[in-house]
């Protein structure tokens, strides 16, 4: 009997990981919100995943419980370890990924390098950490928030109002995060995949460019980092899988600071958009190797084909919504880009798939990468 994987959520992720189980040989069966998701085509049961029975049912087929993002409540975590489910990354983990408060306190208390940061409850307070950093900070719901969303560089408190009156109204007590602006020269991402047994393994570091605060390349390996920046990303991903029990992938995007720091922005204790490039540019994608680390296998390679790998998001699509007609021309132009749709209709903003292109010659590739994007939109 093939090994039995069962991803909670329906989204991209979810999606990619099915030709990776397929290629392994494994069972993997989709808990999707509902019909539209982007692995519906794999989705062997819909239901609401804050929902504890719905979630369980679906445990009750599986050998193992992994996750296509971190928001499943904790309570339903907790009901399925109470129930005897391999649940992979455990709900001690996946509390840091899904409460930015939370995380910043757990790395601090590690030593892990984050920017300044504070709780605040009010206006008062904000106001005070704004006077100590220049008069202009960041400002995050502590939950929920994602490509740019939940994120505002403010300057003074009325700036995030309607976030504190929406905190007032919340039960139980409640803050939003504030972090020093950072004045930092580019973004990282240094991606890890850990087993239960403790075998860690990592690919190489990447640069991402973001756009209104959603990704929108992600050069594999970042250029200039070979040696003791490299190095230094990679044991600061592995120290932070080990110090919190993470089974599975895990992202860690970075701030590279003017002084050759590196300060820790984002966790991700799952498959990571970052990390898309390694389908095509690396011996084992960041998919298999999540497969492969939940069901406690042994982890396979994570070096890359060829010297240089750049993944473009396709961000909104083609206005018309017809992404098909646009698929002659763009395949005929760029035969050796690797192009990856989740199913998902054209909207401002939204990622509805990625092109890879690999190559020796990273400015080359960069431009390759580009030109094939270029073809979904307007």
């Amino acid at each position: 009997m093939a090994l039995r994987v069962g991803v909670v959520g329906g989204g991209q992720l979810a999606r990619m990981m099915v030709p990776a189980a397929v290629e392994l040989g494994l069972d993997i069966r989709v808990l999707a919100e509902g019909p539209d998701m982007s692995a519906a085509i794999a989705a062997t049961a819909e239901g609401d995943y804050h929902d504890a029975d719905t979630v369980l049912s679906f445990a009750r087929e599986v050998d193992v419980v992994t996750f296509d993002h971190e928001h499943v409540p904790q309570d339903v975590l907790r009901a399925l370890e109470d129930a005897g489910v391999a649940v992979r990354p455990g709900p001690q983990a996946l509390a840091v990924a899904q409460d930015k408060i939370e995380m910043r306190r757990r790395l601090s208390e590690l030593g892990v390098p984050v920017p300044d940061w504070a709780a605040v409850h009010d206006a008062a307070e904000l106001g005070r950490f704004l006077a100590g950093h220049g008069g202009r900070a960041v400002v995050k719901t502590p939950r929920g928030g994602y490509d740019g969303k939940g994120v505002r560089v403010v300057t003074d408190a009325a700036d995030v109002e309607d976030w504190f009156s929406a905190v007032a109204e919340a039960a139980g007590e409640q803050a939003l995060l504030v972090e020093e602006l950072v004045p930092f020269t580019r973004e990282l991402a240094q991606s890890v995949a850990r087993r239960p047994s403790g075998e860690v393994v990592a690919w190489p570091l990447v640069e991402t460019v973001q756009r209104d605060g959603v990704c929108a390349e992600v050069v594999a390996p970042a250029p200039d980092s070979a040696g003791r920046l490299a190095d230094a990303a990679e044991d600061l991903a592995v120290r932070i899988a080990e110090e919190l029990g993470v089974t599975g992938v895990l992202a860690v995007e970075l701030f590279q600071t003017p002084d050759e720091r590196i300060l820790v922005n984002e966790l991700a204790m799952r498959p990571h958009n970052t990390g898309h490039w390694t389908i095509d540019g690396a011996t084992t994608s960041q998919f298999e190797q999540h497969l492969r680390a939940v069901l406690d296998l042994p982890l396979g390679a994570t070096g890359t084909h060829r010297r240089a790998a750049v993944m473009i998001n396709v961000l909104g699509g083609p206005a018309d919504g017809d992404l098909a007609a646009r698929y002659p021309a763009a395949l005929a132009d760029h035969p050796e880009a690797k192009f990856h749709f989740y199913g998902k209709a054209p909207r401002p903003g939204r990622k509805i798939g990625h092109v890879t292109v690999i190559g020796d010659d990273v400015d080359d590739v960069a431009y390759r990468a580009r030109a094939a994007a270029a073809h979904f939109d307007d």
